[in-house]
């Protein structure tokens, strides 16, 4: 596929990571309107997101799998900064946490806070990633068309993807995979030869509005219904 060939209409538009990227830039569209479990972290290798949706995200971030790992970023309300409630002009920090059966990290939804150490805020995280993965299952199973957005992929990544996809989407789906590459730029599509997937190399810069306002051109989400 290239670009022109997923141009057109979908009922539903998600990102599958690697990072928080797809998501941000879909609702920089207007066309993310729902939350989903891999919305806000990092899924570095396609192979353990396909384990998980072939898993159908089966024992995803359980409390034994869990660690806490070095880094932090803001703490983030599906995609908005929360700041202290005492006031102040900086976001709430939040820790990076480390789903090691896998492989992906939570890195927005446990916050930094003195003297409470992150397994306090699992329950509530743990309520809400619940809602997300049913969320995600009843959508993707019912949405007669969909776009999956992902940054980063091989070919047998791709390949591997597709195969996990038809076993759980119902009806249409294409995929888009944009693929960084450092030094590169412009766009420039990739003919991998495959008839759902639409990969594109792009520069190495993750959230240039010039680059995905490019890969994105043509695409649409009906208005919400009233």
């Amino acid at each position: 596929m290239n670009l022109q060939d997923i141009r057109g209409s979908y009922d539903l538009m998600l990102g599958l990571g690697s990072w928080c990227g797809p998501s941000l830039n879909l609702r920089r569209h207007n066309w993310r309107r729902f939350s989903f479990p891999l919305d806000w972290m990092i899924s570095n290798s396609i192979s353990d997101v396909s384990r998980l949706l072939r898993n159908r995200f089966t024992g995803f971030m359980e409390f034994q799998n869990l660690q806490r790992t070095d880094g932090y970023a803001h703490f983030l309300d599906d995609g908005v900064a929360i700041f202290p409630e005492e006031g102040g002009t900086e976001p709430v920090n939040a820790h990076f946490i480390h789903d090691t059966y896998y492989n992906i990290i939570s890195v927005h939804d446990f916050p930094i806070i003195p003297n409470v150490d992150w397994p306090v805020m699992y329950p509530s995280y743990k309520e809400k990633l619940h809602q997300r993965i049913a969320r995600f299952l009843e959508k993707v199973e019912n949405s007669s068309s969909i776009l999956f957005i992902r940054w980063a992929a091989t070919y047998e990544q791709a390949v591997e993807l597709q195969s996990t996809l038809e076993g759980i989407v119902k009806g249409q789906f294409n995929i888009l995979i944009l693929c960084p590459e450092e030094g590169f730029k412009g766009v420039s599509e990739i003919d991998w030869g495959l008839d759902k997937i639409c990969a594109v190399k792009v520069p190495r810069i993750p959230n240039d509005p010039g680059t995905w306002n490019y890969v994105l051109e043509g695409i649409t989400l009906p208005p919400r219904k009233q």
